[in-house]
């Protein structure tokens, strides 16, 4: 399968594996969109949404650089929205980004926030 201008929405694409699979699906021409908390560098963490942006950018993809904190419902959708209106719709999505919740499954409310 190739990744030639398809969408793929990576959350956590920031830094560590989320930047590795948008640099690989990169190198193929995909569009990628960076969904993560970071604008600002963590000097323990590096890395941003902008900073990966550039990078994917460089490696011969698209980079769609979107704040979003999986933890609220809103900014997942705003992404999501903001995704297909800038690249016509998503094909993919990787769902990298963790949050920790100590609840068990059934019992997690999706709009609570940890």
């Amino acid at each position: 399968m190739s990744f030639q201008n398809r969408t793929i929405f990576i959350t956590g694409a920031s830094r560590g594996i989320g930047k590795a699979i948008a640099l690989r699906l990169a190198k193929e021409g995909a569009n990628i969109v960076v969904a993560a908390k970071s604008t600002e560098e963590n000097p323990k963490l590096g890395g941003t949404i902008f900073s990966a942006a550039a990078e994917i950018e460089a490696a011969g993809g698209k980079a769609l650089a979107l704040q979003c904190d999986i933890r609220d419902e809103q900014q997942i959708q705003d992404a999501v929205d903001k995704a297909v209106a800038h690249f016509g719709g998503i094909d993919v999505l990787i769902n990298n980004a963790s949050a920790i919740g100590l609840t068990p499954t059934e019992k997690t409310d999706r709009s609570a926030s940890t």
